[in-house]
């Protein structure tokens, strides 16, 4: 398992844009669909529509609920998710491929962060 969500989950996550410093996911499920494990390097988060979701990784588990039209940082993390809402999830995850700046503290929050 190389733990890209492209190649993890395929029928989940499309990339739609890459190029030297950026990737570009879009991702789509249904309600009760499972992402197996996989990471993401630091993330900006783009919910085109709202969800709730239930994100594990090393016996942790957060619950998520944002909104249609919410913008949130994900640090870089590995972990699984799964739709616990009633509706679809459609939202763009733009992936940065450069290295975090030296002395930067990464995330440990499981999950998308704040604005």
């Amino acid at each position: 398992m190389t733990g890209d969500p492209a190649d993890t989950n395929p029928e989940l996550y499309r990339v739609v844009f890459e190029n030297e410093r950026v990737r570009v996911l879009e991702y789509r499920d249904g309600p009760g669909d499972r992402t197996a494990p996989h990471r993401h390097p630091d993330t900006v988060m783009l919910t085109l529509s709202a969800f709730r979701r239930r994100i594990s990784a090393g016996g942790r588990e957060v619950r998520v609920d944002l909104p249609a039209g919410a913008v949130r940082w994900v640090a870089a993390q590995e972990h699984s998710g799964e739709n616990i809402g009633e509706t679809p999830t459609h939202s763009f995850f733009v992936e940065l491929k450069e290295p975090r700046p030296s002395g930067a503290v990464a995330g440990t929050a499981l999950g998308p962060g704040g604005p």
